[in-house]
């Protein structure tokens, strides 16, 4: 293609355009693309009208609060994404000469490794100050989005995906337990039977959520139904509502805090339980991992125990 014909996408700051362009076609949405991104709303949709002026054709229709793409639209996010990916491989290929002297990692986990993941980056930032890294918190179902679209260098899973093909490595181990508030009456016995356990009020994560997983396998094994008194959307909301005395619940040990027993709080002995789901590190099969990348992947492997443990 000769340089006349490209020459309009080679101006108006394109490249901002699209980076804002592609979250939003991936997302879905203009609000989470302007989340994702730190940007104002009206940003975006600045950038939008922008882009959608130079290519002369719609890229999006709206049908409800949803927005979806033209075919315009699913052209140039093809083609939005192919860019990105090869701007990405050029800077991996500048930071292996640069070595850990410069560079970015871009992180991504879900809601209950935000008690430990910043363990590991403070140590990563200490060892490499240049290195310049985002962290960003989802539920499963966004951070499966993500991981399908190779938006981040690595994830942070307890339950990785079953259908896709991933590369995963333990960090953590990861007990999934079943506590109460402190003076619940089952705190202080031992080996609770399942069937007992059960007759609780219990607190449940959303449908989405791994947690929710794991707790729906566990009571579907022992063919129970568990007495569901709400769903909440976040592992501190279950915690506060066991505080309150709203029910028990089960969860990641993480969640309840690191180090020494949660105040307030009370791991239960029940039968089944705990269920080990270990910290994994995951990354897309045939992805290009970076140095930075293999660099936390080498300290997450070789201290994460060390550093969660720490006071």
């Amino acid at each position: 293609m000769s340089s006349a014909r490209i020459r309009r996408y080679l101006r108006h700051g394109m490249l901002p355009q699209l980076a804002v362009f592609e979250a939003s076609a991936r997302l879905g949405s203009f609000t989470r693309a302007a989340e994702e991104l730190h940007l104002a709303q009206p940003t975006v949709s600045t950038q939008m009208k922008k882009l959608t002026a130079t290519v002369g054709l719609p890229l999006f229709e709206q049908i409800g609060k949803k927005i979806h793409l033209t075919a315009a639209g699913r052209a140039l996010c093809e083609g939005a994404r192919e860019l990105i990916g090869t701007l990405a491989r050029v800077d991996q290929s500048l930071a292996t000469l640069r070595g850990l002297e410069a560079g970015r990692l871009r992180l991504a986990g879900s809601t209950a490794c935000q008690n430990f993941a910043p363990r590991l980056l403070a140590a990563f930032i200490a060892r490499h100050p240049a290195i310049e890294v985002t962290l960003e918190i989802h539920n499963r179902r966004g951070l499966i989005e993500r991981l399908a679209a190779n938006a981040d260098d690595l994830y942070l899973f307890a339950n990785p995906p079953g259908e896709q093909e991933v590369v995963s490595q333990v960090i953590l181990p990861n007990p999934v337990v079943a506590f109460a508030r402190r003076h619940h009456p089952l705190a202080p016995e031992r080996a609770i039977p399942f069937e007992r356990f059960a007759r609780e009020p219990f607190l449940l994560r959303e449908a989405d959520s791994g947690t929710r997983m794991v707790t729906d396998a566990l009571f579907e094994r022992h063919g129970i139904a568990p007495r569901a008194r709400m769903v909440l959307a976040s592992n501190e909301a279950i915690r506060q509502a066991v505080l309150a005395g709203l029910g028990v619940s089960i969860l990641s040990r993480c969640t309840l805090g690191l180090g020494t027993e949660p105040a307030d709080l009370a791991v239960l002995d029940v039968e089944g339980l705990p269920i080990e789901r270990p910290w994994r590190i995951v990354y897309p099969a045939g992805k290009q991992v970076t140095p930075v990348a293999h660099a936390f992947m080498t300290l997450a492997r070789e201290e994460a125990r060390r550093l969660v443990s720490s006071p």
